[in-house]
């Protein structure tokens, strides 16, 4: 009798388990809708149709260099990207604790926005569902367990909105296209090999200090100071990126493989690094 009444024990659980994993993912689904509803409304239509090589005129030297080694005359511009990721977040705040996972990202060129949605495997394999976005002028970072028990959830405040537009500017080496003087940067000279961009979208500005490689594309970024949560509490900390292994996609010569660090005083401390698996562009129309 007790192997049966343990067997129905087990059944009930199993069921129950499949239940909130099936509504947990419904769950989950309709905010990434939600998200990407609000990111697709505040699109707006890009200045210029097609890259120009006469805007680069004013421009540092060795942001000249990069557009002239990341575009081709004639260039389309980008207004949408869809991408997917395979990679590795280190989900520990002092000690390094690695784990896969797989994502797949929408980002909106004008207005500046993206939507990035990831599935980390966690305790007893169990799912961790995590969306990091800005749209239209708000950042979110939402992160919860099966898709139902929030562990994080951060919105709606200045420093998200611009550590998020932070995000924006440092993956637009996979846009280029979006960091021409006519998609809204404006570009500040530094020396021979950097030079620091600058984005304004409504009332948040960031700016990012890119530095380029002997290729003339971009290897490295920093920013000054991004929001981080360590141990409940919010502090400023440089920030930073690494970019390699160009490839050229539809005319472009975009970074495959990218990580993102922390940059402490003893050194930098990487929490993502992830290579795109898949990519496909969105073009203005020719007036």
């Amino acid at each position: 009798m007790w192997p049966y009444k343990t067997l129905i024990m087990l059944l009930l659980l199993a069921a129950a388990a499949s239940l909130a994993w099936v509504h947990g993912r419904s769950a989950w689904a309709g905010k990434a809708l939600a998200l990407n509803a609000r990111l697709d409304a505040a699109r707006q239509p890009v200045a210029t149709a097609r890259f120009d090589g006469a805007e680069l005129d004013s421009l540092p030297e060795p942001v000249q260099r990069f557009f002239s080694a990341a575009l081709t005359p004639g260039q389309p511009m980008v207004i949408g990207v869809r991408l997917r990721h395979s990679g590795e977040f280190n989900m520990g705040q002092t000690k390094p604790a690695w784990k896969p996972f797989e994502s797949s990202q929408r980002v909106a060129a004008r207005r500046p926005g993206f939507v990035w949605e990831a599935r980390i495997p966690m305790l007893a394999g169990l799912p961790a569902y995590v969306h990091d976005a800005y749209a239209a002028g708000e950042g979110v970072l939402n992160a919860s367990l099966l898709g139902l028990f929030d562990v994080v959830d951060l919105r709606g405040t200045p420093a998200m909105a611009q550590g998020e537009l932070l995000r924006y500017l440092a993956e637009a080496p996979w846009y280029p296209t979006a960091l021409l003087p006519s998609q809204g940067v404006r570009w500040e000279a530094i020396d021979a090999r950097s030079a620091r961009a600058h984005l304004r979208d409504g009332d948040t500005e960031v700016s990012i200090v890119f530095f380029f490689g002997d290729d003339g594309l971009i290897e490295r970024s920093r920013a000054d100071a991004r929001m981080r949560v360590v141990a409940g509490a919010s502090l400023d900390q440089p920030w930073g990126g690494r970019y390699w292994n160009a490839q050229r996609r539809e005319g472009m010569r975009i970074p495959i493989d990218a990580e993102v660090a922390w940059l402490e005083p003893h050194g930098p401390y990487p929490y993502w690094r992830a290579r795109i698996t898949d990519i496909a562009y969105e073009f203005a129309s020719p007036p």
